[in-house]
This record gives structure tokens, sequence and C-alpha cells, in this order.
């Protein structure tokens, strides 16, 4: 089976060493041909967000030329793999285009989704010792639908002890674009969710959207709390 991988800019920019490389070695482990089209850019979110839909649409035409010949598209990015399916959206007047957005949308999956709703794999013979919590992203489980594939993999990882996060459907409060322009009421919806982290005694926390993680993170580390922060695919890449 051959995977097309499409990074992201926060995995590309932040983290390559870490969730790029886990996220290659857990497909091509599980039997992927794993590729990487050069000409990826980003996917024109924070655009699209903030009301350029013409800007967002030179964006997404570059972006289903680059993968229109993958078989599969897969992101370690919930957020930026729906940002891919809103694509047909932007062409609603435009035939031609939307059919061809709506053809990279069937074939794109978040990591977490493609392992287990494709490959039907619900173990990946991770090993992971540690008291971990996961944070549900609002794009990821509210418009991706992506929500049972993540838990069904982290129950089967070795050595994991996991707590439910209290509230875990409320936001982190970065939301793209909304955490620069609505700060003051980012930190606030980011140290409550900090304070729920705590609750759960948990030393990691795990995330699928980098977006967030790079938010609760950054917050954890300024407060100076000894929480760990993982996307899964770092999680799931593990061994013994």
């Amino acid at each position: 089976m051959k995977v097309s991988l499409f990074l992201t800019c926060l995995a590309d920019v932040v983290y390559p060493a870490s969730v790029g490389k886990s996220t290659v070695e857990i497909l091509e482990r599980l039997g992927c041909e794993v590729d990487f089209p050069k000409k990826q850019t980003c996917c024109g979110q924070p655009a699209f967000n903030s009301g350029f839909h013409r800007e967002s649409r030179d964006v997404a035409k570059h972006m289903i030329k680059t993968f229109e010949e993958a078989e599969y598209v897969v992101s370690p990015s919930g957020s930026c793999v729906t940002m891919l399916h809103e694509y047909s959206k932007l062409f609603s007047e435009d035939p031609e285009w939307q059919e061809r957005a709506k053809a990279l949308s069937d074939k794109s999956f978040e990591l977490t989704q493609f392992i287990v709703d494709v490959l039907k794999v619900d173990d990946v013979g991770a090993e992971f010792h540690g008291n971990v919590t996961y944070h549900t992203s609002c794009h990821m489980t509210r418009l991706l639908k992506v929500k049972e594939a993540p838990m069904k993999l982290l129950e089967n990882v070795k050595g994991l002890k996991f707590t439910e996060l209290p509230n875990k459907q409320q936001c982190c409060g970065f939301g793209g674009t909304f955490s620069v322009k609505m700060v003051p009421i980012s930190e606030q919806m980011v140290n409550e969710k900090v304070e729920h982290i705590e609750e759960t005694d948990a030393e990691v926390l795990i995330g699928a959207d980098l977006g967030c993680l790079m938010n609760i993170g950054g917050r954890i580390e300024r407060q100076g709390k000894p929480i760990k922060v993982m996307h899964i695919a770092e999680v799931l890449n593990s061994q013994a």
C-alpha cells in the first residue's frame, strides 16, 4: 500500500525529528510504502479561517495537484486533514475543481484514523511506561469525526496507564489565529486546560494535533509544570 505523507507546517518546522520520523516508521512497520511529495505546502487553513477564501483556493489547487497521484494521503494532524476535506466547499461554483477536491478528500486520513479504519490495526506493538492523559482536539473530533481510533491504539500500548482528561471536550484556546487575535481569552482557556491535566496526575499529555500540543506545551513550560507533551505518533512508535 502506497502512502503519501502530508507532514504539515508545524511538524515540518517544529517537530520533524520526532513526529515526522515516528509517523514514517509506524507506517513502514505496518507494511506501507511511504513517499513525501516535496511540493506540498501549508494546507491554507490560516487564510481560510480568517475569511480569505480566494487565497485559500489558490493554495487548495496547489495541494490538490501535489497529491493528485497519491493512493492515500496520511497526516499526523487531524486539523490539517480536516482542511483538506473542506476544499470541496471552496469550489462550490467550480464543478471541475470540486470533483478533484472531493477525490483528495476521499483518500486523505489522519494517522490514527488510517491505521484503525483503513489498515484495520488496533495494536501497533508499542510499549510506553507512564501515566498519561489525552487531549481531544476540536477539529479532529468535531469536524473530522475521529474519536475512537486514538483510544483503540492507546488501549493496546503495553505499560501505559491512562486517565481520561476532565472536560476533554473543551478547546485548549489555540484555534490557530484565534490564539493570536484573542490572547486574553486564549490564555484563560489554556490555563483551564492545564488545570484539568494536573487533576489526572498524568506525567505525559498526549494529543494528535500539533497546534494544540504546541499551545498547551508552551503554557506548561512557562508555568514550570513537570508534565511532558507528546504527539500520539511518538507514543505509538515507542518500543521496549
